[in-house]
């Protein structure tokens, strides 16, 4: 099973489908493509929240540890989030219950050996841009 594959079928399980999915992919890809430092600055940024053992467990090969609403407001604050938010027309309650639930998957699946790996990332971040769903 190619990268492709792997990640929608992640994301097919954890969203309905349809639009409303299209939209919480493309804010996961502008969430991780605005990232200073790319993946691997995202997790840093969970860990200086005081989440890193959330973000480790989604890098890693064991089970994917959940993440909450609140938490990620915590990570990622009103402001930054409402800045994307607004592009994709998104409310934020609706976005962020989104992102919880499948940002864990993305970044299980852009990081298939257990570590993150750029190309690896920017490999599955260019077949997201052209994925219809």
């Amino acid at each position: 099973m190619g990268l492709l594959d792997q990640i929608t079928g992640a994301l097919g399980g954890q969203m309905g489908g349809g639009a409303g999915q299209n939209q919480m992919l493309q804010l996961v890809m502008q969430l991780l493509q605005n990232q200073p430092g790319g993946l691997q600055g995202l997790i840093d940024q969970f860990t200086r929240a005081g989440l890193g053992s959330q973000a480790a467990s989604w890098v890693g090969t064991g089970q994917n540890l959940p993440i909450s609403a609140d938490d990620l407001m915590k990570v990622f604050g009103g402001g930054q989030l409402q800045d994307m938010l607004s592009k994709f027309g998104m409310q934020q309650s609706e976005a962020v219950s989104g992102l919880a639930q499948m940002l864990p998957g993305v970044v299980d699946r852009l990081t298939p050996n257990g570590s993150v790996q750029d190309d690896m990332v920017a490999q599955g971040l260019d077949l997201l841009k052209n994925l219809k769903i």
